[in-house]
């Protein structure tokens, strides 16, 4: 049911949607990863989230939304509108069985997958590719993601055992990057790195214990080729086979007395200093 008033649906008995309105229930599943695969589909929750989602084609399926958040954000509801998708009102507690957040920003949008695959995304010519393999925590996984971007990178690869980039968390520490990048998931890490190879992008793989100093490879020109920069689990780091194939295994120098960086650090600076070096 539609109201008149502002053309946003409703249930016919009830008002706004609840949790237990089939619509909801069925985003709801979305918080599990087999039903994510299944769907082909994935919630963003937050207005940032929905703006950058609605700017990409073809990516919103529906819009749930608070009465109050929507008026709020009557901008991204009338866009929505628009591009003639479904704009449901829904209740706190329908809200609060949406999202995953202690304090919720009142929108969500189911969103299909994003997933480009790897051929395609190398098509575009991309000048620098992150490379994400078996790291398992989706907040570090969406931090990288989000810096890649911020750096100019194309292409945002989720390799062999990697978390899903349509986990929740890592969709919002994405804050909205997730949207704006190729996004390729590759099941077998050493096949992906052959075609970025094949490609003509220099492999860079990040160690701790590399043999190249990043330090020195700018100094000596190394990173104003296109690079694809491969990142590993931070208890784990990357698996051996990853930095065999490598051009290159590189570590970031320290030069005070921290034992290391984490992740999300040793990424951006890397792929800081390659967007540097190709601009």
């Amino acid at each position: 049911m539609q109201s008149p008033a502002h053309g946003r649906r409703l249930d016919a008995v009830t008002g706004p949607f609840t949790p237990r309105t089939p619509r909801v229930v069925a985003a709801r599943r979305l918080h599990r990863r087999r039903d994510r695969d299944t769907a082909g589909r994935f919630l963003a929750e937050g207005p940032q989230a929905v703006r950058e989602a609605l700017d990409r084609t073809d990516t919103v399926v529906e819009l749930f939304g608070t009465p109050t958040a929507l008026d709020r954000h009557a901008d991204l509801a009338a866009r929505a509108a628009r591009a003639d998708l479904p704009v449901s009102e829904i209740t706190d507690e329908a809200l609060a069985a949406l999202t995953e957040t202690v304090a919720p920003q009142g929108l969500v949008a189911v969103c299909r997958h994003l997933d480009v695959p790897l051929r395609t995304a190398l098509a575009r010519g991309p000048r620098l590719v992150a490379v994400l393999a078996g790291i398992r925590d989706p907040g570090n996984a969406g931090t990288v993601l989000r810096t890649a971007d911020a750096a100019g990178a194309g292409v945002v690869v989720f390799a062999g055992d990697t978390v899903d980039p349509y986990n929740g968390k890592c969709v919002r520490a994405s804050a909205g990057s997730l949207f704006h990048v190729d996004v390729v998931r590759a099941a077998d890490p050493g096949a992906a790195v052959a075609g970025l190879r094949a490609a003509g992008l220099t492999i860079l793989a990040t160690t701790g214990y590399g043999d190249s100093d990043l330090d020195d490879l700018v100094d000596h020109g190394r990173l104003a080729a296109p690079t694809a920069w491969l990142f590993g689990a931070e208890a784990h780091g990357l698996p051996e086979e990853l930095t065999a194939v490598a051009d290159a295994r590189v570590r970031v120098p320290l030069h005070g007395r921290a034992e290391s960086l984490n992740l999300a650090a040793a990424a951006a600076v890397c792929l800081y200093a390659s967007a540097r070096a190709l601009r």
